[in-house]
């Protein structure tokens, strides 16, 4: 059971403004992947760096719904998942081993973003992965980077190869696993997933059909992919995130507490 930490007041006051801010983010991000109908239970995960000099982390406190976390709940833990900062909550140290390597090699991740969805799940099990078969899917296929399936991640023996296999992009289908992406902030790691997750809709939906596919011209691929590789920065955190925050206002105001 939580203990007396995890009141709002009380959190806010140990971790300060600067954390308290990115506790807040990462909530909001936490209800809006159960918002979209993103979330798997109480399983994976959504991580995010604290900002200083210290490689501390804050994820989901293990057993909550996502719907359910606030920025009090989070648990701050280090590079391996030891608790820095005991908000009453269990967490699950399994749970970040992917998240971990990731963090470990790109000082740019300061927030990484891992789902099961069923159409994520679907387009990384087929053997041609993303197809650039719409815009969505054709911005984001020069970032995308895939690593093979090695079964439950509980090896950290597996962290070199994921690390090799995602290099400098920040958007990975995990094969026969899901969808992983980062961000410099949560608002990128968000937006990031929402195209690959929707590119992914997007495919299933479309091969379903069974019919003669459209194609798209090499150079008009090409041309996207340069467009995706430019980056949804400040798209992502000066409108997207802004206007994601405000619905959930709306609709779910208690990710703040």
């Amino acid at each position: 059971m939580p203990d007396t930490l995890t009141k709002p007041a009380d959190v806010r006051a140990v971790v300060g403004e600067a954390e308290w801010k990115v506790r807040e983010d990462l909530a909001a991000c936490y209800r809006l992947v159960a918002l979209f109908g993103w979330d798997d239970l109480v399983f994976t995960h959504i991580s995010a760096r604290v900002p200083g000099p210290d490689h501390h982390f804050l994820i989901n406190p293990y057993g909550l719904l996502f719907e359910e976390i606030t920025a009090s709940s989070l648990v701050k833990i280090d590079l391996q998942a030891n608790v820095v900062l005991d908000t009453g909550f269990p967490v699950n140290p399994a749970g970040f081993t992917i998240h971990s390597a990731v963090h470990e090699v790109r000082e740019d991740a300061h927030c990484v973003m891992h789902l099961h969805t069923p159409d994520g799940t679907a387009v990384s099990t087929m053997t041609e992965g993303l197809l650039p078969l719409n815009q969505t899917a054709q911005l984001i296929l020069g970032d995308l980077a895939y690593h093979d399936y090695e079964g439950v991640a509980l090896d950290h023996d597996e962290r070199p190869r994921l690390q090799a296999d995602l290099g400098d992009r920040s958007t990975m289908l995990l094969r026969n696993h899901g969808t992983l992406t980062l961000g410099s902030t949560v608002a990128e790691a968000f937006t990031r997933m929402y195209f690959l997750e929707r590119a992914c809709q997007m495919q299933v939906r479309t091969l379903s059909q069974g019919r003669e596919l459209y194609p798209t011209a090499d150079a008009v691929i090409g041309k996207n992919e340069a467009i995706g590789r430019m980056g949804l920065t400040q798209a992502a955190n000066l409108l997207i995130w802004p206007a994601l925050l405000r619905k959930l206002e709306r609709t779910d105001p208690g990710y703040r507490e």
